[in-house]
């Protein structure tokens, strides 16, 4: 049977996002997935388009909505691959108990605000021109490490490069154990 992933959309959901099916082209071979647009988790009206006013939305209730529904939705130890602001609800529902055996976070820059680190196999991955990476002071002192990809942005998990790495990271996750 295949091991659960649930896939956590950056903060633009469905509507931004056919990068996306990449991954999924990549992984549902393997993996049982389970995906969530995160507009839809945290109840954000859709009429909302602007980057500055999905922020705004989900840093003013949105975020700790997603993450509530998320644990009302979830009870099974999963695999989580997720995005930006996805990979921030993701962090904080590791922290409220939500079970996970790994998380794979891309660009969850709103982790730099946090002082407590879920206790999870991890892998944070930023690009090093991301002006909103925490830093290495913060890693060091909340016990994670940083993957910081050279030359790329915010927006490096809808990279074909970068896509094609972290699958190949996920697969090796549940194929070495057939081996």
């Amino acid at each position: 049977m295949a091991e659960k992933l649930l896939i956590i959309s950056d903060m633009w959901g469905v509507k931004k996002g056919l990068w996306i099916t990449s991954y999924f082209g990549y992984l549902q071979q393997y993996y049982d997935i389970t995906f969530y647009d995160c507009q839809q988790l945290a109840n954000i009206d859709e009429l909302i388009n602007t980057e500055e006013n999905l922020h705004k939305a989900f840093t003013n209730g949105g975020i700790d909505t997603a993450v509530t529904h998320l644990l009302k939705k979830e009870s099974e130890a999963s695999h989580v691959l997720a995005f930006s602001t996805g990979g921030t609800i993701a962090w904080k529902a590791a922290l409220k108990g939500l079970p996970m055996k790994s998380l794979t976070a891309i660009s969850a820059t709103r982790i730099r605000n946090e002082d407590v680190s879920p206790d999870v196999d991890m892998n944070l991955i930023f690009g090093e021109c991301d002006n909103y990476k925490p830093n290495m002071k913060w890693a060091k002192e909340i016990g994670v490490n940083l993957n910081v990809i050279p030359n790329f942005g915010h927006e490096l998990y809808s990279d074909e490069k970068i896509i094609s790495e972290v699958c190949m990271e996920l697969l090796h996750k549940v194929t070495r154990k057939a081996v």
